[in-house]
């Protein structure tokens, strides 16, 4: 296992307080606030840790409500909504300084049998093929150096592989919305099923409105063209994966209007099971003169 992720390991094992309420703390992110995908695990993993382990998740739906303070500890109280025969629901509510600043609702169920069917794989080339993060960030010579480092610090824990050159890679020319990105964590993880999904969901936020910036020819955040923030995310977990193996990352934007964009995605397994639905709305500016 790479140092990188057992940090990030560390930085997802919260600290209990009280039966339901937990700590969790932060570290530096590519923009200066606490990274949402961070939020949104750590959320998960408070609402896990009061769920029996039978019960694995299979939905989450949370809003970014403030910006968060890489400087300060997050506390996250669990409402226990309800516990019913099949199905369990949680309620996570993440506070600092007193004011929330995110709110998760998630949902677990015991296995069942039942009707089974999904839409294929797209298309996608072979992971192994493709160049590294590192190799792409470092070929990009029009991206400060700081900037360079930024991302590859925030991203080394997870090996993850744009099919195409990312918004920031070949901007200033509209593309079609829609980009692939593979990804597994750098290092095995232990057989815990909460443990793969919460870490798909940390990284279910680094890219997925990439789309909607490829639509309008904008670099991002990484060349300041765009200001942004994720406004709301859901997920939904149909099959078992494990996020220590290759996950392809299929995202597109059907929409943007009133200074939001609108990102969806499908997460297969490489052998092409379809895994996870997410859906994301953002801010998406266009910063005046």
């Amino acid at each position: 296992m790479s140092e990188a992720l057992q940090s990030l390991l560390d930085l997802l094992d919260l600290e209990r307080i009280e039966e339901d309420i937990f700590r969790g703390r932060s570290r530096s992110s590519v923009v200066p606030r606490v990274f949402g995908g961070q939020v949104a695990a750590q959320a998960l993993v408070a609402a896990g840790r009061t769920v029996p382990e039978d019960r694995p998740a299979h939905s989450l739906h949370a809003y970014f409500l403030r910006p968060g303070d890489p400087g300060a500890p997050i506390v996250y109280s669990v409402d226990r909504i309800r516990d019913g025969r099949s199905f369990t629901t949680r309620r996570v509510v993440a506070i600092q300084h007193g004011k929330p600043i995110f709110h998760l609702s998630a949902s677990f169920q015991t296995y069942e049998e039942g009707l089974d069917h999904q839409e294929p794989m797209p298309n996608a080339p072979d992971p192994a093929t493709l160049p590294t993060g590192e190799e792409r960030l470092r070929g990009y010579p029009h991206l400060p150096a700081e900037t360079v480092e930024r991302f590859l610090e925030s991203r080394a824990a997870v090996d993850l592989r744009y099919v195409d050159d990312p918004p920031y890679g070949d901007y200033g020319h509209p593309r079609e919305p829609h980009s692939q990105v593979w990804f597994r964590t750098n290092g095995k993880l232990a057989d815990d099923p909460l443990l793969h999904v919460v870490l798909a969901t940390y990284v279910s936020d680094m890219t997925l409105l990439d789309s909607v910036l490829l639509a309008h020819g904008r670099g991002g955040w990484a060349v300041g063209d765009v200001v942004g923030a994720s406004l709301d995310h859901a997920m939904w977990f149909h099959r078992p994966f494990r996020a220590d193996e290759w996950l392809l990352y299929d995202q597109h934007s059907p929409s943007a209007s009133g200074g939001r964009g609108l990102g969806q995605a499908r997460i297969y397994t490489q052998d092409g099971r379809l895994a996870v639905s997410v859906i994301q709305e953002g801010v998406v500016r266009v910063p005046r003169g």
